[in-house]
This record gives structure tokens, sequence and C-alpha cells, in this order.
């Protein structure tokens, strides 16, 4: 068996949904045992960086940062992939890049929040069920400039 790249696309969007409404039990069930998880900003200098920087290994590490993440954080919030693709892999595990937008609400209309880049991999067990075994996220801080000039 190989891993689908629509079969990894839909495993991150209910990643994402089930992380937006806090559907705990769904989100375990979406990760590999030994999962590791990362998350951080990519200037490391925010006013929030404690509460978004984690680094886990193993299934019940990463979802009690999760969980306590989650529960700390505003409701409605909508994390949106754009742009996912499969960069490489073999047949049973595959890694994958996408874009993460994201929205919270304020004053009743929706507002974007630090979205970035995740980066990870999508594995196919034995029983036939897709699961996350690693996720990355490097949320966007830095202000933006000129391709020429941050490669200069």
């Amino acid at each position: 068996m190989t891993v689908d790249l629509t079969d990894a696309a839909q495993l991150l969007a209910r990643w994402w949904w089930a992380y937006d409404a806090g559907e705990f039990d769904e989100m375990t069930e979406l990760l590999d045992e030994d999962v590791h998880f990362q998350c951080r900003t990519d200037t490391g200098t925010t006013s929030f960086e404690e509460f978004v920087r984690a680094e886990g290994r193993g299934r019940e590490k990463v979802m009690r940062w999760q969980t306590q993440h989650r529960l700390d954080s505003p409701y409605p919030l909508r994390h949106n992939i754009t742009n996912f693709h499969l960069v490489g892999g073999d047949g049973d595990e595959v890694r994958f890049r996408h874009y993460l937008s994201v929205t919270q609400v304020k004053d009743v209309f929706p507002t974007p929040v630090p979205g970035g880049v995740v980066e990870g991999a999508v594995r196919l067990q034995s029983n036939g069920a897709l699961v996350l075994s690693d996720l990355v996220v490097v949320l966007d801080t830095m202000d933006s400039v000129t391709l020429r000039e941050l490669r200069s």
C-alpha cells in the first residue's frame, strides 16, 4: 500500500478541523503512537513565544500540549490549509508541506492571526489507518522584506 495525496490532504484537513473544534478524542486517533510535534515562530522574539513553543514526541505528550494550548486559545478559530503537496517518502510514509492560514473573530469580523508553514509526515499503519507521524508548525512573525534583501 502507498499513501495517496488526497488521503494525506484529507487527514490534515481532519486534524485542523478537530483542533479548531476541540475534538481531542478525534485528534488523538489521528496521531501515530510515536508522533513528533514541534511549534515555534520564525523569529523566536514575539511576546507570545512561551504560548506557542512546543517540542514533543509520543501521542500522550503531544496531546497534553495540544489540549492545553487549544483550551487557552480563542474560539472560533479556523486553521486553513493551502498549497498542500507531497515532497517525498516511501510507500508507507510520505512527507508533506502546506501553508497555514488562521482566522479568529474580533468585533464580529474574521481577522487574521499568524499563519505559517507546516511540514510533516503521514504514515500508513498496518491496519490501514493513516496517521500523522510528524508535524512541524513554524508561525510567520517576521516583517516581510523583498526576497533579494532576505538573501543578501
